[in-house]
């Protein structure tokens, strides 16, 4: 019997201290929790602060003043912010121009026809019926090939060039960028009835790029560029400014346009930078560039070689024997 009560005993000896055992390994586990708790809060509290560049006095985040241009930087109040401005100023242009050079050299997807969904080019056509830029490929691909005098996206009947004016004003009034960029054109060589306006076809192709039509910027770019009595006198800063807001909304010849003026001015990086960028896109005049830059050195045989195989790449997205037909055809003013 008083070996049953030793081994019974011992039995409840252990269960205690089991018991025991788990109570510290889970009060260790609640510390452990606790601490990451305390630590995770700590962090979020950390974010939530921030420092006046100018006095170092820590405060709220959100009660801040920011600096309005490269947000960069955070003030306890106004007065801070305006003492720090002199001080500030050079960082700030800094911050300002990698912020502009990382919007600008970001490479960015071509848009594609609504119809082949194939890479749109250069070869396509604006419809005053749908207010759809369509390829020209698929145009032909509807007029000749189906023999349908139809358009090729919404199936409405091509109209004359009275309907087709109409229609464009309608589409200006439900804000549709395209049409105040061809609106522009008519102002430009005074067609469909309207006087030879350079101020307006201006005003036109301006709302036409800041409705997220690239090639208004674009066509305002050319102007300021080479005048060519425009109504304006050349101003290169200018030119660069609307190339720069074309190119970084996809537009190739712009991005093309700012590799010569970089390149004109000695910025070769910066200038092989919008090359590489237009040949990736399909240009062949800036392959043609990158290709003599590669010749004097400017950049790699990897990075030619890499931009070579994107231009060809692109290239094929591009192509199809209705387009190869369609240009061939003459049926297009491009």
């Amino acid at each position: 019997m008083s070996t049953a009560d030793d081994n019974n005993e011992q039995y409840v000896g252990g269960s205690e201290e089991i018991t025991s055992n788990k109570k510290e390994s889970t009060s260790c586990e609640q510390n452990n929790v606790d601490d990451i708790t305390k630590g995770i809060n700590s962090m979020a509290m950390q974010d939530d602060v921030s420092t006046c560049a100018n006095c170092g006095k820590v405060g709220n985040s959100d009660d801040m003043n920011i600096c309005n241009k490269c947000k960069s930087v955070k003030y306890c109040n106004a007065a801070c912010k305006k003492k720090h401005r002199s001080k500030h100023k050079k960082a700030c242009e800094r911050r300002l121009a990698e912020l502009h050079d990382e919007r600008l050299f970001k490479e960015v997807e071509p848009k594609e026809c609504p119809i082949c969904m194939s890479s749109e080019t250069y070869t396509s056509t604006f419809q005053s019926c749908c207010g759809k830029r369509i390829c020209n490929g698929c145009i032909y691909a509807m007029q000749v090939s189906e023999g349908k005098d139809l358009c090729a996206f919404c199936r409405t009947p091509i109209p004359s060039y009275d309907e087709q004016f109409k229609r464009t004003k309608k589409l200006m009034d439900k804000g549709n960028a395209e049409a105040f960029n061809m609106f522009a054109g008519y102002y430009v060589n005074g067609r469909r009835g309207i006087a030879q306006d350079w101020a307006k076809a201006r005003e036109f192709t301006l709302k036409a790029g800041e409705l997220g039509c690239a090639s208004g910027y674009y066509n305002l770019g050319v102007a300021y560029e080479y005048d060519e009595g425009r109504g304006v006198e050349v101003n290169m800063k200018k030119a660069k400014h609307y190339y720069e807001l074309a190119a970084m909304m996809g537009h190739v010849g712009a991005r093309h346009n700012l590799g010569c003026l970089e390149g004109e001015s000695g910025n070769y990086q910066r200038a092989m930078k919008h090359f590489t960028l237009a040949a990736k896109a399909g240009s062949e005049k800036s392959l043609n560039n990158i290709k003599q830059g590669f010749t004097n050195g400017m950049i790699t045989k990897e990075e030619y070689a890499n931009a070579l195989r994107a231009y060809q790449k692109r290239q094929s997205e591009m192509k199809s024997d209705e387009r190869d037909k369609a240009a061939a055809s003459g049926m297009f003013i491009n």
